[in-house]
């Protein structure tokens, strides 16, 4: 059995309180990114929108410029702040997403920007499903009126650990992008989402466990703390899931920080008793892992 994750890695989510205030929230992002680096973390995940509010009416608004690449820190404060930290944490952060501004084509993303301990950045990952919903009653929001989807599928290779697959919430509910990544040897996919108090209710925890009981993996969703002043109100409850769907780490809706030891026993544990990787059956259906698949390695 192919050995996916190469020694142990602590994982930390930062479930962030975030607010109108730009640079509060980046000061706010060090501070808790350097609690869990003095916790042990290796590997540190912040929220969706972790550098602004998190609305449609706001993201032209806090948009930064990141292509080319570097920007300079007037185009990109929290690409500046996001590469300093991992510096100087000397870990590898996933920087959540930020809203991002692309001048040559006029459009805007919601972009997850990853860094090494080095503070070089090593994957960026554009959200490829974009959240347009309307439950009557309940929630109407259409991320689409004022962002352009990515795509492509994000594995990023850390070479003292393996592979980790990063997403951007609404994502989540894609199986596809998660069975890609497993079967390209991802033994992590790392959500960063904002889910609210109706979807959140609904789905946040079943999606975390499907996705790693499909694909026998680790999952980390890491949400926003709550806000109830704020007009979108975060779900929160910041989550890691264990290859076999088991709830390792949980929050409630408050700030705070989730950790969890990551061993490749566990998924190698899971694929024995449960050996749906040698079971699948694509004489029946089609490997969604061949073919063309866009994807950044």
């Amino acid at each position: 059995m192919a050995k996916l994750l190469k020694k142990p890695l602590k994982l930390a989510l930062i479930q962030l309180s975030t607010g109108s205030d730009k640079s509060a929230n980046l000061a706010r992002a060090r501070s808790k990114v350097l609690e869990a680096t003095s916790a042990g973390a290796n590997l540190v995940v912040l929220p969706e929108c972790f550098n602004s509010p998190y609305g449609v009416k706001y993201f032209a608004k806090y948009a930064e410029q990141l292509l080319p690449s570097p920007p300079t820190k007037d185009q990109s404060p929290s690409f500046h702040a996001l590469s300093d930290l991992a510096k100087e944490a000397k870990t590898y952060l996933v920087g959540g997403s930020i809203p991002e501004y692309w001048p040559e084509t006029k459009k805007h993303y919601n972009t997850s920007l990853t860094f090494d301990p080095e503070g070089k950045l090593i994957a960026t990952h554009r959200k490829v499903h974009l959240f347009d919903i309307d439950i009557p009653g309940k929630i109407t929001f259409h991320e689409s009126e004022v962002l352009s989807p990515g795509n492509k599928v994000t594995i990023v290779d850390l070479p003292e650990y393996g592979k980790v697959a990063i997403a951007i919430c609404y994502d989540v509910r894609f199986p596809e992008l998660a069975m890609i990544a497993a079967r390209k040897g991802a033994f992590l996919l790392l959500y960063p989402g904002a889910f609210n108090l109706t979807t959140g209710a609904l789905h946040w925890e079943l999606q975390a466990r499907a996705r790693a009981m499909d694909n026998q993996v680790y999952v980390g969703l890491c949400s926003p703390a709550r806000d109830m002043e704020a007009e979108y109100n975060a779900w929160g409850h910041s989550m890691v899931v264990d290859p076999n769907a088991g709830i390792v780490e949980q929050l409630d809706e408050k700030e705070g920080i989730a950790y969890a030891e990551l061993r490749n026993e566990k998924i190698e544990e899971t694929r024995r008793g449960i050996p749906i990787y040698t079971q699948r059956r694509f004489d029946v259906y089609p490997d969604v892992s061949e073919g063309k698949v866009k994807y950044e390695e």
